[in-house]
């Protein structure tokens, strides 16, 4: 343990070195210019200062003062021949630990020392055990948070196998909320976020009978009815977790058909009264709806797709999206090539390579 000794007088820094080398597992370090025991505390960490307090500049209330702005857990104990009360106050106000007067005692200085070294050790063990409790703790949160990822990502196919899309749909669709978001000024860990729970969206299609979700040519009105309760079931589904996550894939899957003034379901929300992972998440999935391959459709060309989303601006889509997906869409053919790097560089970027959807 590193001990650093500050006194202007020879002999009084040669006793005190002395006493300190008697206790075991001590290193004394004893400066007769409080400047460059200073100069020293800067650059190293002691366990333990035993300061004068009458030296020349810096003197020990000016050098404690110094101390305790790099060093506030350090163990400080003036020792001096002063008695009076208004110093003690004023080195107490500072940060000074203890005090021992002058001419000390050598058994009380001994035992003074070992204790306060006693209890820094106790103080470094409790740190660094609550330095690793931290590291685990945040091992932990980053394993609970990638499996919540995995958990949406294996839900989303398990949904998307009921109703095959052209592959990859999921993927590249949640890649253009995280561009849109990102456009949009949200900060990162919103951006990701909402990234992770828009492959929710269609979740509720679970809910859908096959004659109806698989049907090949268009829907009469009551099964149109029902395909539209789709949304409502996901977020019945995904409704009620403590999970932020899931929290923002409920509101997804219910909001992801509505429509910007109005006219979509389930519940005909119109503007900002639609949550806005809903808003990103509806323009998305349209868009990559209009550029993908589907089996009754070619893909559009980029610039036709645009221009729909462009036409839809301020009806079907949020003015804001529209214009935060045209400000990125020089990312666009990385998304579609599957090139795409998810927001925030977050831990679901990890896993979304390794699932094939």
């Amino acid at each position: 343990m590193n001990v650093v000794l500050v006194d202007d007088s020879r002999s009084s820094i040669a006793h005190l070195t002395g006493l300190v080398q008697s206790v075991p597992g001590c290193a004394p370090h004893p400066f007769l210019s409080s400047a460059r025991a200073l100069e020293w505390c800067l650059r190293h960490e002691p366990d333990l200062v035993l300061l004068d307090h009458e030296m020349p500049p810096p003197d020990g209330l000016a050098f404690l003062e110094a101390f305790r702005a790099e060093h506030a857990e350090v163990p400080v104990v003036m020792v001096t021949n002063c008695t009076e009360q208004a110093l003690r106050h004023a080195a107490l106000n500072l940060g000074a630990t203890d005090f021992l007067n002058k001419p000390v005692d050598a058994c009380e200085f001994v035992a003074r020392v070992r204790n306060l070294l006693k209890l820094r050790r106790s103080h470094l063990s409790l740190c660094s055990r609550s330095e690793w409790l931290d590291a685990e703790v945040r091992r932990a949160t980053r394993s609970l948070a990638l499996r919540e990822r995995e958990t949406i990502l294996f839900l989303s196919r398990a949904a998307e196998r009921r109703d095959p899309e052209t592959g990859g749909h999921l993927v590249r669709m949640a890649a253009y909320t995280g561009l849109i978001a990102e456009a949009l000024g949200l900060p990162a860990a919103e951006a990701d976020l909402i990234h992770a729970a828009a492959p929710m969206h269609d979740v509720g299609k679970i809910g859908i009978p096959d004659h109806i979700l698989l049907k090949p040519g268009p829907l009469d009105p009551e099964e149109r009815r029902i395909m539209q309760q789709h949304p409502a079931i996901g977020h019945e589904i995904l409704a009620g977790s403590s999970s932020v996550l899931l929290q923002v894939a409920a509101e997804i899957a219910f909001c992801h058909h509505e429509r910007y003034d109005g006219s979509g379901y389930p519940r005909g929300l119109s503007s900002d009264a639609i949550p806005l992972p809903g808003r990103i998440t509806a323009l998305a999935d349209v868009f990559d709806a209009l550029t993908s391959v589907r089996p009754y459709k070619a893909a559009w060309p980029l610039d036709a797709a645009y221009e729909y989303v462009v036409q839809n601006r301020g009806g079907h889509f949020d003015p804001a999206c529209v214009d935060a997906l045209l400000a990125r869409r020089e990312d666009v053919p990385a998304v579609m090539a599957g090139e795409e790097t998810p927001p925030a560089e977050c831990c679901a970027r990890l896993r979304c390579a390794e699932f094939r959807f």
